[in-house]
């Protein structure tokens, strides 16, 4: 038997957000809406105590436990070692000759209940208790009065017999929550939110745990075949390590030209520009140019499926290998609308950390930000997911689609130029009756860059930069004025 001082829930990523666990010896109340996670998080619980060689009880008191098997068996859970007390009225209470008449039915049914619950408790001296769920002890009590000393008997009992005791709520009374949250020594609430579109999206926030240090804020979490999993809200501070030098060359010497020598280690780049302008090529380009060189590469796919990323990339002459190794490049497709930011950072970090990648690709914000369930935290989230990997000293680049094709009225759907130290501009212009495209780089913190703008275009070789457009004036309004004389400035064909 573990003499840890917290009892450890082993849900992956739910110990680091308490700190390591529920305290001991002490009482906690996990409240959620009907379908949070309440049941699955309370057996899962009782799971990793029973792993642990301890005694533990679930009593429930709305669910028989046939029905709490058959959410274990959904899982593919057994419940070994857990022993489960039923306290529900049988058939027998509907019959007329079992209603009370000189009593209060609560009075009666209230005190059965919990010597039954404290007879189990010292018959069989659990570590962990679960009981599921107050909203039924709550109506026994009939009164607040009465189901205040209930709750702080029951803590008395709980704390007398070191015994770790959870208490569910399903929060279909919302009168007694603070009175109930003022007891517990801990209080973990479960989230369930509806986007318009999209699976729902679920989170918990620790709203109190006395005497431990836990992460706050919210933490986005799923429920999968297999139990919760909780996505820890990611704190860049958490990562601070020595600075890695050195620049993220791609090869291609007009673009080196045009960035100063690469891109920096440790360092996040924008590439913005309208549909069409070579934003996602570029990024590839400088992912295929890192695996050349033994550097592992993880790009994260909102807009463009793996099929036609692949397929592009080889009709441009770029090669990528796939998969986690040194110089080989793993490509994740994500569904906005089944991704919650969380578990996009997760797997973000699991790819720096685990896999080792020293370049990440985001492709593009704009399905980052559906992602996104309230988007006015878009910012928050992505300056901590900035942080983290320039402190671990990736490269990174942030793809941005913006609305429209050219001139002066390009839009992008977040402002996040402040937040890169690199912003790299790609244009379409009109010239002698084509339409080109054109880069530049407008920002870049971390030392010089060319302020030139340059014609770029694309075919079965590969990228090519043409030397800066000294002769035209207005390549950014997309329609640019030829200032050379009588001789065109002429591009690539």
């Amino acid at each position: 038997m573990s003499h840890d001082r917290n009892a450890a829930t082993k849900i992956p990523g739910l110990d680091e957000v308490l700190g390591g666990g529920f305290t001991r010896g002490r009482l906690f109340l996990v409240e959620g809406v009907p379908g949070s996670g309440k049941t699955t998080l309370a057996l899962q619980f009782l799971m990793a105590a029973a792993a642990r060689g301890e005694p533990v009880l679930y009593v429930t008191l709305s669910e028989t436990e046939e029905e709490l098997r058959a959410v274990a068996t959904s899982h593919g859970w057994a419940l070994e070692g857990i022993t489960v007390h039923e306290l529900i009225p049988s058939e027998a209470a509907l019959e007329p000759d079992e209603q009370y008449t000189m009593f209060h039915a609560s009075e009666v049914e209230l005190g059965a209940t919990m010597q039954a619950v404290l007879k189990t408790v010292d018959v069989l001296r659990p570590t962990c208790v679960v009981i599921d769920s107050l909203s039924e002890l709550r109506l026994l009590a009939g009164n607040a009065l009465r189901y205040r000393r209930q709750i702080l008997a029951l803590k008395q009992f709980f704390v007398g017999r070191s015994c770790t005791a959870m208490l569910l709520d399903d929060m279909t009374s919302r009168e007694q929550d603070l009175q109930m949250q003022s007891i517990a020594h801990g209080v973990v609430r479960l989230e369930q939110i509806s986007p318009e579109y999209g699976s729902e999206r679920r989170r918990l926030r620790v709203v109190k745990y006395r005497g431990m240090e836990f992460r706050g804020g919210y933490h986005d979490y799923l429920i999968r075949k297999g139990g919760i999993e909780v996505f820890p809200r990611l704190v860049a501070s958490e990562y601070r390590r020595t600075a890695i030098k050195g620049k993220l060359a791609s090869e291609i010497s007009g673009l080196d030209s045009l960035l100063g020598g690469g891109i920096e280690q440790g360092t996040s780049t924008l590439i913005v520009g309208a549909a069409g302008t070579g934003k996602s090529t570029l990024a590839a380009q400088f992912a295929a140019a890192a695996a050349a060189r033994g550097q592992r590469t993880a790009i994260f796919a909102f807009d463009e499926s793996r099929s036609i990323l692949l397929a592009r990339s080889k009709g441009l002459g770029l090669t990528i290998e796939e998969g986690r190794g040194p110089g080989e490049i793993m490509i994740r497709q994500i569904d906005p609308a089944e991704v919650a930011p969380g578990e996009f950072a997760q797997l973000v970090r699991a790819a720096v950390q685990d896999d080792q990648a020293r370049v990440v690709i985001i492709d593009s914000l704009n399905g980052y930000l559906n992602a996104m369930p309230e988007d006015q935290f878009l910012t928050a989230q992505l300056h901590e997911l900035l942080s983290f990997l320039n402190n671990e000293g990736v490269a990174t680049f942030l793809i941005v689609a913006q609305s429209g094709l050219m001139g002066g009225n390009m839009r992008a759907p977040v402002d996040a130029s402040y937040l890169a130290d690199a912003v790299v501009m790609m244009r379409m212009y009109e010239h002698v009756g084509k339409v080109k495209k054109a880069i530049s780089v407008l920002k870049k913190r971390s030392g010089s860059h060319e302020e030139a703008i340059r014609q770029i275009w694309f075919d079965a070789e590969g990228i090519h930069l043409s030397e800066p457009l000294t002769q035209l004036r207005g390549v950014l309004s997309g329609v640019p004025v030829d200032i050379s004389g009588p001789v065109a400035a002429r591009g690539a064909e």
